[in-house]
């Protein structure tokens, strides 16, 4: 890929927008699959939860969470007008379980320990001020809640031409003492391999990821 349709890329797997977007997302709900469906499986879901998912993207595995336990609520939020229209379309048979909200990235627009669950996938490289975003996390996650956090190891993400342009990359260790840095107190780190196939071509790669059990 040229220069020009890496930034575009990589400016879409941030932000994406409009029909450019609305593929990146497809694309990238494929590719992260494993990941997202690892982050649910450690989140142990049981009946009556509340859950976060900070970075939906189009959400298409809402359904599968849903389907886990009784009596489950599903909020999901997003930076992209995009993703959280195609969520909200691609969802519209959960839409009494299942909400999606815009917002600015930054601050999370809940009130104090409204979560029992909280996971996001590969969002960690977009967060401005990664330690304040964490206090955030943990202001809106209940006492005995659970924080999964899950992203593609520094190796493998610089192994890829699309994260030169506004990615920050880490690696367990760095992102550990980060939260570690944060409010949180208490963190199970689980590293983890797949085979996918690469955003930026028709190859297939070995991705090196960490999944962060995360609790106050």
């Amino acid at each position: 890929m040229e220069e020009k349709d890496l930034k575009i890329l990589a400016k879409n797997l941030a932000n994406p927008e409009g029909e450019t977007g609305i593929k990146v997302g497809e694309m990238m709900n494929a590719t992260n699959i494993g990941m997202t469906l690892e982050s649910i499986k450690t989140l142990l879901v049981e009946d009556d939860e509340h859950i976060l998912e900070i970075g939906h993207g189009n959400a298409a595995d809402v359904k599968s969470l849903l389907h886990l336990a009784q009596n489950l609520k599903y909020t999901g939020i997003d930076i992209s007008e995009t993703m959280n229209s195609e969520a909200k379309r691609l969802n519209e048979n959960f839409k009494s379980q299942a909400e999606f909200i815009l917002y600015e990235g930054k601050k999370l627009p809940f009130e104090d320990k409204v979560f029992d669950k909280i996971f996001t996938v590969n969002t960690v490289y977009f967060w401005e001020n990664p330690k304040e975003y964490l206090n955030e996390i943990y202001r809106v996650l209940k006492d005995n809640g659970t924080f999964v956090l899950t992203f593609a190891q520094r190796d493998f993400m610089e192994t890829l031409p699309f994260t030169l342009y506004d990615f920050k990359l880490y690696n367990s260790d760095e992102m550990q003492e980060i939260v570690s840095e944060s409010y949180f107190k208490r963190m199970k780190i689980s590293e983890k391999e797949e085979q996918v196939q690469s955003k930026a071509g028709t190859e297939t790669v070995t991705r090196l990821y960490t999944v962060l059990t995360i609790k106050k």
